[in-house]
């Protein structure tokens, strides 16, 4: 497996679009890093640079410690796993497995010996005589990343490999991808739109927006730690509740929301000293709106009496939809009543 480095990459289209700009990314031997953001923040695009199907407009691209901004697709030792499966229809799995190989002058002995293998890892050994048709969507994913395998490349690209599955496959197919990188050790830079497949999977998460990377980091600190307003509402679901306001010094500093229906001692107040009467916004996780219940030893905390307007019941949570100055709240509490839709709440 390999190193794969990215310096001052940059991606600009005919007619001036920017779809990657100054984008500096190390992925380490064996690591799994996830670049993740909304449809038209530049991940699949460098992506796309990587694999050498985009030709970088500037910036270094390193495989293995070798600059390979000119070098062929081919010859980049790299294995893609598309979104489409891009599989043969008239071939039968196993012949779609051993293609790669076979155009590499792969002797038959050994074309056997990786695609049984792979198989093997992946599941696929009574469907290697079926032709695509003849699988369900995982199945046919599974095809992929084993043509993928059978190859040995040193660095694997996923770009969205799941989207084009039901939400109960892309759980398994996410705990398959996992799995077969920590069996095989390898390298991996995956692509994608869902941010709970990013946090479940990476070991380093790159987060972008119009082009730039806005933060890297592994994904528990992403999620405690954001570097902006845009990462914090990205990571999280439900989403991080965000209202405006100003610290001001009441006996002691405290955060009071525009219209005064919020208000709260800060957690760091040497910190945020140098923020007094400048507006701010302060993000709350669904998770740490409580009902009154549970609010018991919680320490320091703010009562609102809302009304509630969507009710959600998850399961053994609940989410709760209300509206505080003119900003919609969702809150994640334990399912030990369903509260009603209508009614106010005091949370």
């Amino acid at each position: 497996m390999a190193e794969v480095i990215l310096k001052n990459v940059t991606k600009v289209y005919d007619g001036g679009n920017v779809a990657a700009k100054d984008v500096n990314i190390e992925v380490k031997d064996k690591e799994f890093v996830v670049l993740v953001g909304p449809s038209g923040c530049g991940k699949s695009t460098t992506l796309r640079m990587i694999a050498g199907l985009e030709e970088i407009t500037s910036g270094d691209l390193f495989i293995d410690n070798k600059k390979v901004n000119d070098v062929s697709p081919k010859d980049r030792d790299i294995a893609m796993v598309f979104q489409n499966y891009a599989l043969y229809p008239h071939m039968s799995v196993y012949e779609n497995m051993a293609f790669g190989l076979k155009l590499r002058k792969f002797n038959k002995q050994e074309i056997k010996s990786r695609v049984d293998d792979a198989a093997k890892i992946l599941g696929l050994e009574p469907y290697l005589d079926r032709k695509p048709k003849a699988l369900s969507g995982g199945q046919r994913q599974r095809v992929a990343v084993g043509r993928a395998i059978v190859r040995k490349p040193k660095v694997f690209l996923f770009d969205e490999p799941l989207s084009n599955l039901d939400a109960k496959l892309r759980v398994q197919m996410r705990t398959e991808i996992s799995r077969i990188h920590q069996r095989l050790g390898a390298t991996m830079i995956y692509v994608t739109h869902d941010q709970t497949e990013a946090m479940t999977m990476g070991d380093k998460i790159v987060i972008m927006k119009d082009g730039i990377i806005h933060q890297i980091d592994n994904p528990l600190n992403l999620y405690n730690f954001p570097a902006n307003k845009f990462v914090a509402g990205f990571i999280g679901s439900p989403s991080m509740n965000f209202i405006e306001g100003k610290i001001i010094r009441n006996g002691e500093l405290k955060f009071v929301s525009n219209e005064g229906n919020m208000e709260f001692g800060i957690p760091d107040p040497v910190k945020l000293s140098g923020f007094m009467s400048k507006k701010i916004w302060v993000g709350i996780r669904p998770e740490d709106i409580y009902d009154s219940a549970s609010l018991i030893n919680k320490g320091n905390y703010f009562p609102l009496d809302v009304p509630l307007e969507v009710v959600e019941p998850m399961g053994n949570e609940i989410f709760l939809y209300f509206t505080v100055e003119g900003t919609q709240f969702v809150a994640r509490v334990p399912a030990r009543e369903k509260p009603q839709a209508g009614t106010t709440r005091n949370l």
